[in-house]
């Protein structure tokens, strides 16, 4: 199993003592070997999938950095594609394909059955492949130069902060960080420490404890009222948005304790006035990620009216698709697809452009326009089916159903729910570390208490992994 919350905590701190205590020339070994350990520690052999993307992708590279132009480099592209996206169908998406195949031969009378697979996913697989396959694909079009290091090219693959969830770094952004000397610094150390301890309160004691109660509801939701079903609908807005916010604030702070700045993966996305600003603050990485890799080389919006629209329904349907192997995901891409264009065309057609000042009372009406809307489209997210999510739909607008459950939901939850809002209310545009650094000493280590304080009381008493392990 992969580490869990408190087995990073114990985990990181040798890593960062050993990592200042070797000479510069080597610590990339001890980065490297720490990555591989930390994700073997969840399943060791399939740490030779990582090994044989960065084996091909750095050949890849270095064979493309020979040729003088893009056609003679496809062949080598072509390879990296088919050996990342290969490895990613293979483990992903096989037997969602295969069962397909198998429902419509029984639909048409074909008496044949594809094999299925019965193999874990490789967690992390959808995020370390496409971290690689940018590397190739800038290297191809000449925006990168090949990296002839393998240990340097191995550990932009594999660093551990960011490997299993993210952010997906640009090699042209970690690779020269990792390369370069750092020497110990106190405010490095500070700020990594201060993003370590919010990331932890948001994941312990805010996403974990709503955890159990969405469970609850989408365990069994015909037992409980539609406030109830409203009640778990908007929990889970704020238990995958404090999860994998969680997640990626300490991955930052990890990685900024050694001197490496990775990118910042969400922005207070709740507070965004529309679909297309959602998706500016929310999972940055991989939304730049599909702009610049999927988006632009369709055309973009340098196309005709038709295509465009077209271009922007298939990123849309391919980035649900990247998030899990089932109708239920790309229904819940398709649907941001389409309120985005829905947003734009009344946009445009009703001049509704205009820039609302932060916190004004256009600012938040239609930043809570855009909660809701996201809100209702995570059901499909977080259920199994589209069938599932069809019947939460029905029992939240059927209001007068008897029922045999009420949810329980302890005061301290709403009191952290409610704490967790004010602060990314007060974090809009900018970060934890940079906010509580203004503060005189005395206000922050009164925080730095309190957070602490109630993650040892709070947390959440099971361990749940990260929601976007899965992916």
């Amino acid at each position: 199993m992969l580490f869990n919350t408190i087995d990073f905590v114990l985990f990181l701190p040798l890593v960062i003592i050993l990592y200042y205590m070797i000479p510069h020339k080597y610590r990339w070994i001890m980065l490297l070997v720490a990555s591989y350990y930390f994700y073997m520690s969840w399943k060791v052999e399939y740490v030779f999938l990582i090994v044989l993307s960065t084996l091909i992708d750095y050949i890849s590279g270095i064979q493309m950095a020979k040729l003088p132009d893009k056609k003679s480099r496809r062949p080598w592209l072509i390879l990296s594609l088919l050996t990342n996206l290969g490895l990613l169908f293979a483990f992903k998406y096989f037997n969602f394909v295969g069962a397909n195949v198998n429902l419509l031969f029984q639909n048409f009378n074909i008496f044949h059955e594809v094999p299925l697979m019965n193999v874990l996913l490789p967690v992390g697989i959808s995020f370390y492949t496409f971290q690689t396959l940018s590397y190739s694909i800038d290297v191809y079009y000449g925006k990168q130069k090949a990296e002839k290091h393998l240990g340097y090219f191995a550990l932009y693959v594999s660093f551990f902060p960011q490997l299993v969830a993210g952010p997906i770094e640009r090699f042209s952004r970690l690779t020269p960080q990792l390369k370069e000397k750092h020497n110990f610094s106190y405010a490095n150390l500070a700020n990594g420490l201060r993003l370590i301890l919010y990331g932890l309160f948001i994941k312990m004691v805010i996403a974990d404890n709503l955890s159990g109660i969405v469970d609850q509801v989408y365990t069994a939701p015909e037992k409980f009222a539609s406030s109830d079903i409203l009640t778990a609908l908007i929990f889970y807005s704020f238990q995958i948005y404090s999860d994998f916010y969680g997640y990626s604030v300490i991955a930052i702070g990890s990685a900024l304790i050694m001197g490496i700045h990775i990118m910042d993966n969400f922005k207070t996305p709740y507070l965004a006035k529309n679909i297309s600003e959602f998706w500016q603050r929310w999972h940055i990485s991989l939304s730049t990620w599909f702009r610049d890799y999927l988006y632009f080389p369709l055309g973009g919006n340098r196309v005709a009216k038709q295509r465009w629209i077209l271009n922007i329904l298939a990123v849309f349907i391919i980035s649900g698709f990247w998030h899990g192997a089932n109708w239920t995901f790309i229904i819940w891409g398709s649907l941001f697809g389409v309120i985005y264009l829905i947003e734009y065309l009344i946009n445009k057609s009703f001049s509704l452009s205009k820039e609302y000042k932060a916190y004004s009372f256009g600012h938040l009406f239609l930043a809570l326009k855009t909660f809701v809307l996201v809100t209702l489209i995570w059901v499909f997210f977080r259920s199994q089916s589209f069938n599932e999510a069809i019947d939460m739909f029905a029992l939240l607008f059927n209001v007068n159903r008897v029922t045999e459950a009420t949810l329980v939901i302890p005061l301290s939850t709403w009191i952290f729910l409610i704490v967790f809002v004010v602060s990314d209310i007060l974090l809009y545009n900018t970060r934890f570390d940079t906010w509580i650094g203004r503060f005189p000493m005395l206000f922050r280590w009164t925080m730095y208490s309190i957070l602490i304080f109630s993650i040892i009381a709070f947390a959440g008493v099971e361990n749940f992994p990260f929601i976007y392990f899965q992916f």
